[in-house]
Parts: C-alpha cells; structure tokens; sequence
C-alpha cells in the first residue's frame, strides 16, 4: 500500500491509515490529576498563558469566597437584630 502524503483530507479512512493504536497511553497522566481544559478562542485571547488563566481563577476563588464570607456574618447579624 502506498502512502498518500497530502495536506488534503480523504473523503475516507480506512483503519489501517491511522497507524497502531496505543491502549492505555494517557492513563498514568490521568491517574496523576492532569486536568487539560480546551478554551474558547475569545477566552483563549485574553488569557494567552497557563499563568494568566490559574492567577485570574486563583483571583475569582480568593474574590468568592472573601464575597461569601461577608454574606455569612451580614446574614446572620440581621437575624440577631431583627430577633430583638
């Protein structure tokens, strides 16, 4: 069988065109908690680096909670004042 070297792609596949196949391959960077996430290209423009994306969520997280912290003492100091 001849190779095709195309940038082109074929109307069809046949199995054997895709080489052998490798059972298992990511698993052990699995198994480690390797987490890739696929970004939106506006997304993606704004956060260009693996930096830039892990500070402004380590940002948002310290944000919400620090917002969430101040909803649980408001929240229950009006029910002290109003049980008065």
């Amino acid at each position: 069988m001849k190779k095709v070297k195309s940038d082109e792609l074929r109307s069809e596949y046949k199995r054997e065109d895709l080489g052998q196949g490798v059972r298992g391959k990511y698993f052990e960077s699995y198994q480690k908690g390797t987490n890739l996430v696929l970004l939106s290209p506006d997304v993606a423009k704004v956060f260009p680096t693996e930096k830039a994306v892990n500070e402004a969520l380590r940002n948002l997280i310290h944000l919400a909670q620090k917002s969430a912290n101040l909803t649980e003492r408001s929240t229950g100091h009006a029910k002290n004042l109003h049980a008065s």
